[in-house]
């Protein structure tokens, strides 16, 4: 029988993977149903076009279906952001994942808080908020792996089902704390991925502390020049089932062919069998 997994060269060591046996993170984003939203967003929706006297809805007598589908890719749904969701110079997401798969870690979390944290943020922590912690972070991180990962997977926990179609407007959901997003580039993690719909605080007064922490952008600059990380991918709004294990893995993050500082996403984990012969 044929080997069922492909061999690659990670850091110069030889590692397996399965790559018909990948975990979707990706939430399914329903147009006609319950489905994750963010900031007050509308839902993203879909409709049948409607033009010169032709109607998008076989149910309608159509002879086929078209559907003019309208979302927020930053609020509806999985979706991977750039540097350039904090500019004024457009920059693509598209032009930033990376083709391929990474060197990843997976890491579940608790958000502590922030009262009892005793990490800050800008502006500062309101009592009742909750934080994605530099300890809890450095708790979790295991102490070998077999690469240096690129990549970080942070599962909040509890990890309940309900996040695949929360309306998390108005709720000031988990955060990064400022210590946790400088643990990030402190390690060399390039692509985050969250389960949280910002790393940063529903209403922050603008500030965005960990986005720009984690792409390198000094506060209250829009310049794209002066993003020190603009290679650097976030993927928020992702759901990590309970049946992977922390650990090292490989992503890969798909996304369309669409211009746009943020575009929905599908991140895949690939677990690895180990080291080759």
């Amino acid at each position: 029988m044929s080997e069922q997994f492909t061999r690659i060269l990670v850091a110069g060591r030889e590692l397996r993977i399965d790559l018909a046996a990948g975990t979707d993170l990706a939430i399914r984003l329903d147009l006609h149903g319950a489905q994750p939203r963010h900031f007050a967003a509308p839902a993203a929706g879909a409709r049948p076009l409607r033009v010169d006297g032709f109607t998008g809805a076989v149910a309608d007598g159509a002879s086929c279906n078209c559907e003019v589908v309208t979302f927020i890719p930053h609020c509806n749904g999985t979706h991977t952001e750039c540097a350039g969701h904090l500019t004024a110079a457009p920059l693509d997401a598209l032009a930033i994942v990376p083709r391929g798969l990474v060197p990843a870690l997976l890491l579940s979390v608790t958000p502590e808080p922030a009262a009892a944290a005793g990490e800050d943020s800008d502006p500062a922590p309101e009592a009742p908020d909750l934080l994605l912690t530099r300890r809890s972070l450095e708790r979790a991180w295991p102490r070998e792996a077999p690469f240096a990962p690129r990549a970080l997977v942070v599962r909040t926990l509890p990890n309940l089902p309900g996040k695949r179609h929360r309306d998390y407007s108005g709720q000031t959901p988990p955060y990064l704390s400022r210590p946790a997003a400088q643990l990030l580039v402190e390690r060399g993690i390039e692509h985050l991925v969250i389960d949280l719909p910002s790393i940063d605080r529903e209403h922050d007064a603008g500030r965005l502390t960990a986005h720009r922490l984690f792409f390198g952008l000094p506060p209250g600059s829009t310049a794209l020049r002066q993003a020190a990380r603009s290679h650097a991918t976030v993927t928020e709004l992702a759901y990590i089932p309970d049946a992977l294990a922390d650990g090292p893995y490989l992503l890969e993050l798909q996304v369309p062919a669409l211009s746009g500082d943020a575009v929905p996403s599908r991140p895949i984990l690939y677990g690895l069998l180990g080291s080759g012969a």
